[in-house]
C-alpha cells in the first residue's frame, strides 16, 4: 500500500533547535500514518501465506480450526480495523478539503501554506470540489459563499489587515486597500477577504 500522507496543519520540514510541541504532535502523526500503512502489508502478507499454507496442507481455509486458522483469522481483523482507521484519516482529511472551498472563497489558486500540505489527489480533488460548487452557483445565479450569517446590514464597516494595493474590483465601485485603512463595504465583497484573514469587521 503506497500512500502519501501530508499534514494538513503543521510543517514538513523542522530542525531539532525550533521544533515546538505542535511540530512534533505532527511529525508524530504522520509516521504513525505510513507505520498503520505498513503494518496493513505485514498483516496481508502474513494472511496470504497461512492461507496457502492450509491449502497446501488439503485443509479447507472456511472450515479448518487449527492454529492457522486463527491466526489468519486475528491478521484478517486486525487488517480491516487498519483499514478502517485510514479510511477515517484519509475522509476527516477530505472534510478539511472542502471546507477550505468555504474558507478561502473558492480561489483558483490556493495559498502556498496550504497547498504545501496537500498531495496531488487531494489538491486535485480541491480544484474539483471547487468547480464543482462554481457550476452549481452559476446555473443558480447565486454565490452560496457568502452570508453564511443573515446580514443585519448590507454594508459593514471593514479594517484591512494586509494591503491589497489599487484597483481592487468590487461589485459597485473600484477601491484602494492599503494596510490598516478602513472602509464601509458591500457584506458581499467583504466577506471573502474577512475569510482569508485580509481584513477584518469593525464591531462597534
Amino acid at each position: 500500500m503506497q500512500w502519501k500522507s501530508v499534514p494538513l496543519i503543521g510543517t514538513e520540514s523542522w530542525n531539532k533547535e525550533k521544533m515546538g510541541g505542535e511540530n512534533a504532535e505532527e511529525l508524530e502523526r504522520e509516521e504513525l500514518f505510513e507505520r498503520v500503512a505498513e503494518e496493513c502489508n505485514e498483516h496481508h502478507n502474513a494472511l496470504q501465506s497461512l492461507i496457502r499454507k492450509m491449502q497446501e496442507e488439503g485443509l479447507e481455509v472456511q472450515t479448518a480450526r487449527n492454529a492457522d486458522h486463527y491466526g489468519a483469522l486475528v491478521h484478517h481483523l486486525s487488517l480491516i480495523r487498519n483499514k478502517r482507521c485510514l479510511m477515517a484519516y484519509v475522509y476527516n482529511r477530505a472534510e478539511i478539503i472542502r471546507d477550505l472551498a468555504w474558507k478561502v472563497g473558492l480561489l483558483h489558486e490556493l495559498p502556498c501554506e496550504i497547498k504545501e500540505k496537500f498531495s496531488d489527489s487531494e489538491e486535485q480533488y480541491f480544484k474539483d470540489h471547487s468547480k464543482s460548487l462554481k457550476m452549481y452557483m452559476s446555473q443558480l445565479s447565486l454565490d452560496v459563499n457568502v452570508d453564511m450569517v443573515p446580514p443585519k446590514d448590507p454594508y459593514i464597516k471593514v479594517r484591512v489587515l494586509e494591503g491589497l494595493g489599487s484597483g481592487i474590483i468590487l461589485s459597485d465601485k473600484s477601491a484602494n486597500f492599503a494596510s490598516h485603512s478602513m472602509h464601509f463595504l458591500k457584506r458581499t465583497d467583504a466577506e471573502q477577504y474577512i475569510a482569508r484573514g485580509l481584513m477584518e469587521e469593525m464591531i462597534s
